[in-house]
């Protein structure tokens, strides 16, 4: 069996009006917009109406995890250095991208500026930029640090110049948060209340969390040696064996399951058997979701509008089509829906089903 040839980054590049790149939220939440993507068409919606859009016995998979303050000011004598947290290592290690990382070799010592007392040692220099330190295992003093020195590590897109603002930290937070390690938000996740929770609830939905701690990765740009290695960033995630079998009998029993967001669904591919069931994960995934890849796992997701030439932009071409999705984009942008992380959504059917 020969394999499909890798797709052309160019044939996902679009443009997109500058214009239509959100810089804040819609208020209330469940009021942004929401283009459903069928097989039969395009229907404009908004968020509250996704409880008419779920049958009664679907399964809503939602990541738990917790955006941390993640990026950090640091020095090494005169130098000035930014430290973006990326994925705990264990014992006190973080993996970190570092703007200014020429200036670091192996044993030296950071301060990190605004925390009194808070160093870090660098252990490695790894590849494009990013740094191994060593915060020390007390894990108690790195989160009192965060809290007094770290700054929510908003895209580059959202224009902050005076750095994000205490509302930026309530928005940028999903109401799913719970477990603490993500450096960028499951951006689908941002657009819930509790009242729609509510009444998808009532409708008959289950929700059900896993967790993915998206990485710093996310933010750089997609290069053609991760096509050519068919891998990403390394993210850590979690299943639960009870929220494995959770997933699977609703399957069993004729339940659809609705990924919430691209990190949702990257998860459960990762952790999908060859029959379709979700067997328990623990551990890191690199997974690469692009056109040819045969899903296993969810039957929608929910996702916002992503960047051109982008991994994301190639994974929903994946899950629903490329033409599909590419006439989805025309028609959001003609309809200027919003774009990114704080933009309006869309709830895509799988192209084919399982």
């Amino acid at each position: 069996m020969t394999s499909a040839p890798l797709p052309d980054l160019d044939a996902f590049d679009f443009d997109l009006p500058e214009a239509l790149i959100a810089q804040a939220p819609m208020r209330p939440r469940e009021a942004a917009r929401l283009l459903e993507v069928t097989p039969e068409g395009l229907n404009d919606r908004i968020v509250a109406d996704l409880p008419s859009l779920f049958r009664p016995g679907d399964v809503m998979v939602v990541n738990d995890t917790r955006v941390i303050p993640a990026r950090l000011r640091a020095r090494r004598g005169e130098a000035k250095i930014e430290i973006m947290l990326n994925r705990a290592e264990g014992g006190g290690l973080w993996q970190a991208l570092v703007r200014n990382a020429k200036r670091l070799r192996p044993g030296d010592t950071v301060i990190i500026e605004g925390a009194e007392g808070c160093t870090a040692k660098v252990v490695e220099k790894q590849e494009g930029g990013a740094v191994l330190f060593d915060f020390g295992p007390d894990q108690t003093r790195l989160a009192l640090a965060l809290e007094q020195a770290g700054e929510i590590p908003l895209p580059p897109y959202i224009a902050r110049p005076d750095g994000p603002s205490a509302q930026d930290a309530a928005d940028y937070q999903p109401i799913f948060a719970k477990h603490p390690g993500a450096v960028a938000a499951p951006t689908a996740s941002l657009h819930f209340s509790d009242e729609l929770l509510a009444a998808i609830e009532a409708r008959g939905v289950t929700r059900i969390a896993v967790t993915l701690h998206v990485g710093a990765g996310t933010f750089l740009p997609l290069r053609e040696e991760n096509i050519a290695k068919k891998k990403l960033h390394p993210e850590w995630g979690q299943i639960s064996a009870e929220a494995a079998e959770a997933i699977n009998t609703a399957r069993a029993n004729g339940g659809r399951i609705v990924a919430i967001g691209t990190t949702a669904l990257r998860l459960l591919e990762s952790a999908a058997r060859e029959d379709g069931t979700i067997a328990p994960f623990l551990g890191l995934t690199d997974i690469f979701i692009m056109p040819g890849h045969r899903f296993r796992s969810a039957d929608m997701l929910m996702t916002n509008f992503h960047l051109p030439r982008s991994s994301l932009f190639m994974l929903v071409s994946a899950f629903a089509g490329t033409a599909r999705m590419r006439a989805a984009y025309e028609h959001a942008i003609a309809s200027r829906y919003r774009f990114f992380s704080y933009g309006d959504t869309s709830l895509l059917t799988r192209e084919t089903a399982p």
